[in-house]
């Protein structure tokens, strides 16, 4: 909020944002610092907490291989598919995240930078584009994600009367 109101104007009874940058200076360090902070971190953030998800879940096969004793291949079969889902999961949530917000991204750093005017049409598409991101992400985690997948299936599945008690009960 600090840079909506120290960049916006009023002209004529209209509020005009982002437009009016004390110097040309402050609004290239902002854009590249907003693109730096928005899209390249997140993504180094999301590649950071998968690593350590999947480091969580080598070792906790680790220890259940070791348990398991030597004739059990089920236990590291299970293992290798629930590390392969992770990585699945992290390298499309990653990619989808890249790819959805980097529009949006390089719009406000090339405003910033290259001091090109805004658009209302290219804000409505970017934004419909982000959007989009945020309202399939937790189906990627529903559809790609066997964790999450069962918990949402014990949520959802309904509850049916079995025959028997029904033909029992007339």
């Amino acid at each position: 909020m600090a840079v909506v109101f120290s960049t916006s104007t009023v002209i004529n009874g209209s509020c005009y944002g982002y437009v009016n940058w004390k110097s040309r200076l402050s609004a290239v360090m902002y854009g590249i610092w907003h693109f730096l902070s928005f899209f390249i971190v997140v993504l180094i953030g999301f590649v950071f907490c998968y690593g350590r998800i999947l480091m969580v879940i080598r070792r906790q096969a680790k220890a259940m291989a070791v348990h398991s004793g030597p004739g059990s291949s089920g236990a590291q079969t299970q293992a290798n598919k629930v590390q392969s889902n992770v990585i699945k999961t992290m390298i499309l949530v990653c990619a989808f995240y890249a790819v959805t917000y980097f529009p949006d991204r390089m719009y406000y750093l090339l405003v910033n930078v290259a001091n090109l005017p805004h658009s209302g049409s290219a804000h409505y598409i970017k934004n419909f584009i982000l959007f989009l991101y945020i309202c399939t992400n937790p189906f990627i985690y529903a559809t790609k994600f066997d964790p999450v997948r069962r918990v949402l299936l014990r949520l959802v599945v309904c509850k049916k009367r079995s025959v028997t008690n029904d033909t029992e009960e007339t």
